[in-house]
C-alpha cells in the first residue's frame, strides 16, 4: 500500500476527521501508539505518513515500525507526546496546527477567569436550585476589570490573552525567555517576581520536560489570597500537588483549569473544592477550530507525500 497514512489515536478521530483523511489517501486506523505494532509488518511498510492525535506517548521505537515514515503530521498546537528528538534523528518530520487555535483557547481563558472571579457556576446553581426566589441574591464577588495579570509564555496564545486582558483595562505583566516588543508590558525574568506582582497569572507554556513544574510552588504561593491562577497549557506546566495544598488552604483565592495530570482521571482533591473552575481540555473545542486543525494537519500531510514544503514543522 503506497503513500498510505496511519490514523491514530482512532478513538478520538470523530467521523468527519476519518473521512476526509481516508478519502485523501489510503489509511489505516489505530487506538494509539500501543496499538501499532499489532499491525501487519507489509502494512506498516507502506506508511509514510501518521495523523497523530491524542495524548499517548509517541516514541523512537514506534517510529521504527514504519520503515519508510516521512511525517507524524499532529493534530494541535501542543506536541510534546511526540518525541521529537528520536523523529529527528529518523529523518521523520514533524508538524503541528498553531495559530488556527489561538483564540478559542484565548477566550477559554479569559472565560474561566470571569467564571471563577464572578462565582457564575454557584450563581447557576443559585438559580436552578430555586435559591433566587427563596433566599435573594448570591453574595457579592469580585470584579475582573481593572486588575493586574500576568502571563506565563507569552507565544502565540499568551498573547492572544493579553490582548484580550487588556481590553479589560489589565496592567499586563509576562514571563518569557526573553523579553519581547510588546506596548509597554512589564517584563519579569523570573515567575516567582511576576507572580508577586499580579491578580490574575495565567500558564500558556509549551508542554514537556522543559516546562515540567515551571509555575513553582513558590510561585503559586507568591500570587497571594487574592491570586487567581488559570491554566490552559498543560497540567505538567504546574506544580499541582503545591497548586492543590493552595486552593485547599486559602493561600491563593482560585483557579480555573483545562488542564491536568493523568487527564482524564484528575486528582479528586479538585472536585472537593469550590474555588476552582473545571474544564475538560476543550480549549479548541470548537466545530470550526477543531476542522480547521484537521484541515491544517491533512494540508501537511498532502505537502509532504507532494514532495513540498511543509505548512508548520516543529523539526
Amino acid at each position: 500500500m503506497a503513500d498510505a497514512i496511519l490514523l491514530t489515536s482512532g478513538a478520538s478521530l470523530n467521523a468527519e476527521e476519518r473521512g476526509r483523511l481516508a478519502s485523501a489517501y489510503p489509511s489505516l486506523h489505530v487506538d494509539g501508539p500501543d496499538a501499532m505494532a499489532g499491525l501487519d509488518p507489509a502494512a506498516r511498510d507502506g506508511i509514510r505518513a501518521i495523523a497523530f492525535k491524542g495524548h499517548a506517548q509517541m516514541s523512537g521505537a514506534e517510529m521504527d515500525l514504519f520503515p519508510n515514515l516521512g511525517v507524524i503530521a499532529n493534530y494541535g498546537v501542543g506536541y510534546d507526546a511526540i518525541d521529537v528528538a528520536a523523529a529527528t534523528e529518523r529523518g521523520v518530520k514533524v508538524t503541528n496546527t498553531p495559530n488556527v487555535l489561538n483564540d478559542d483557547v484565548a477566550d477559554l481563558a479569559v472565560a474561566m477567569l470571569i467564571a471563577q472571579c464572578r462565582t457564575m457556576r454557584n450563581g447557576e446553581a443559585h438559580v436552578r436550585s430555586g435559591a433566587w426566589a427563596r433566599e435573594g441574591e448570591i453574595p457579592l464577588n469580585r470584579k475582573v476589570t481593572g486588575n493586574t495579570a500576568g502571563i506565563v509564555g507569552l507565544g502565540r496564545i499568551g498573547r492572544e490573552i493579553a490582548d484580550r486582558l487588556a481590553a479589560f483595562k489589565m496592567d499586563i505583566h509576562y514571563h518569557a525567555r526573553s523579553e519581547k516588543p510588546t506596548p509597554g508590558w512589564t517584563y519579569h525574568d523570573d515567575v516567582v517576581a511576576l507572580a508577586e506582582a499580579v491578580d490574575f497569572l495565567f500558564v500558556a507554556l509549551v508542554g514537556g520536560p522543559a516546562t515540567e513544574g515551571y509555575v513553582s510552588r513558590a510561585a503559586i504561593e507568591a500570587l497571594g489570597p487574592r491570586g487567581v491562577l488559570i491554566n490552559i497549557s498543560r497540567g505538567t506546566t504546574v506544580d499541582e500537588g503545591a497548586l492543590l495544598d493552595a486552593l485547599e488552604q486559602g493561600k491563593i483565592a482560585g483557579a480555573g483549569l483545562d488542564v491536568f495530570l493523568n487527564e482524564p482521571d484528575i486528582d479528586p482533591r479538585f472536585l472537593a473544592l469550590d474555588n476552582v473552575v473545571l474544564q475538560p481540555h476543550q480549549g479548541s473545542g470548537s466545530v470550526e477550530t477543531r476542522r480547521a486543525m484537521a484541515v491544517l494537519q491533512l494540508d501537511n500531510i498532502r505537502a509532504f507525500l507532494d514532495g513540498r514544503e511543509l505548512l508548520t514543522p516543529v523539526n
